[in-house]
């Protein structure tokens, strides 16, 4: 009896761990299978300011931004609901990216928005890099916190440094570069 029940506690195990690996196999292939895809900014006159590469990894999505031509300091940097960007204002783009109806900023107790996102450090000469990883979206079409929905999103760079905190923006300022994610 005592061998009967070994054989069925092995068994279980290892049809535990064989699930938990097609899971964990599926969710790769599903990152291998989505390609990078390129977003280009535009400043408040419309021209090109910056770059930035969105892929698809086990996590969520990583972010590779890279702009130029933008005033030092910190920048509220965030995902918006419409993949419109209508210079100079960029008011086309929505609010933020929301769809789990969240309050507004990573210290916020009430929890954050999908698209938030940390501030963006710009350099004395204008130019500014941020790589960040992101587990609250996804690249797979037919999610709800899908950078891919119907009429798409887009990466949205404010004025002013993002407090993390006031809803619904951060007190972040104006917009001043877009790039929609279609």
């Amino acid at each position: 009896m005592k061998s009967l029940k070994t054989v069925v506690t092995v068994s279980l195990g290892l049809l535990v761990l064989t699930g938990c690996q097609t899971v964990k196999s599926s969710a790769i292939a599903e990152t291998a299978s989505t390609p990078p895809m390129q977003v280009t900014l535009i400043g408040t006159n419309g021209q090109p300011t910056g770059t930035a590469q969105l892929t698809a990894v086990q996590e969520g999505v990583r972010i590779d931004l890279q702009v130029s031509g933008l005033k030092p300091g910190l920048h509220g940097f965030h995902i918006h609901e419409k993949s419109a960007c209508e210079a100079p204002t960029f008011d086309s783009a929505g609010a933020h990216f929301n769809p789990m109806h969240k309050q507004h900023g990573f210290l916020n107790p009430k929890g954050f928005h999908a698209g938030d996102l940390p501030n963006l450090v710009v350099d004395e000469q204008g130019n500014g890099r941020l790589s960040t990883v992101t587990q609250s979206v996804v690249l797979l079409p037919d999610k709800p916190n899908s950078l891919l929905k119907p009429g798409g999103t887009s990466l949205v760079i404010h004025e002013k440094e993002d407090d993390l905190k006031t809803d619904p923006s951060g007190n972040s300022g104006k917009r001043i570069a877009c790039g929609s994610v279609k």
